[in-house]
């Protein structure tokens, strides 16, 4: 794959120019760090912090599961600058791109159904969320290029559920209900399902284009 072609198929990402995520994924690539562990350790994140959210009913807890999907993000970050930015690819790389990610979704969505009172939509949500990413994969097999748009694509389910999270914080502390995680996991899923429309649109679009350049 070109140079080109792999910046294609990346996940627009502004804070990949940040100084910081600069220095940190060439620290970590001159440590020896590989860029799979990196990808492994977002799923360690993402069962604490699926931990947190189904067991704990504290709101120091809901803070320690937010920071856990933030902590989840910045893995997804570094692992992909480290492999392309430290020259640390491995064929074996675009696995662990993906399958984590479904994993993490997974592991920090469903526990949300259940500590709301709601497991199916839990199982619901991670399962669209899962779609999303299925589509745009599934566009990519095709011969176009990744779509990674849409109003829930994975930074912003995770924007909304750490928002959900730490309005939750406050919630439980005043009033010992659910509502904001119940209203994040709703937000999540009906998005979800937008993204899956509006991405299929997308690549029926672009095969149409392509069939018609032919």
């Amino acid at each position: 794959m070109s140079k080109l072609q792999e910046e294609v198929a990346r996940r627009p990402i502004a804070s990949r120019s940040s100084p910081w995520a600069i220095r940190l994924s060439k620290y970590l690539a001159q440590a020896g760090v590989t860029a799979n562990s990196i990808s492994l350790l977002s799923i360690v994140f993402a069962v604490v912090g699926g931990a947190l959210i189904a067991f704990m009913v504290h709101p120091i807890a809901w803070l320690c599961a937010a920071a856990c999907v933030q902590m989840r993000l910045i893995c997804n970050l570094l692992d992909g600058m480290v492999a392309i930015e430290g020259g640390k690819k491995t064929p074996s790389g675009p696995l662990y791109n993906e399958f984590p990610d479904r994993i993490c979704d997974t592991l920090f969505l469903v526990p949300v159904g259940y500590a709301v009172g709601y497991p199916w939509l839990g199982w619901l949500c991670a399962l669209l969320a899962a779609l999303t990413a299925y589509i745009r994969v599934f566009g990519g097999s095709l011969g176009l290029a990744q779509d990674f748009s849409g109003i829930m694509a994975k930074q912003r389910r995770m924007a909304v559920l750490t928002a959900g999270l730490v309005v939750q914080c406050v919630e439980t502390w005043l009033f010992g209900s659910h509502w904001s995680l119940l209203a994040a996991l709703v937000i999540i899923t009906i998005g979800s399902l937008v993204t899956c429309v509006t991405r299929t649109v997308s690549i029926s679009r672009g095969l149409a284009v392509r069939s018609g350049s032919d």
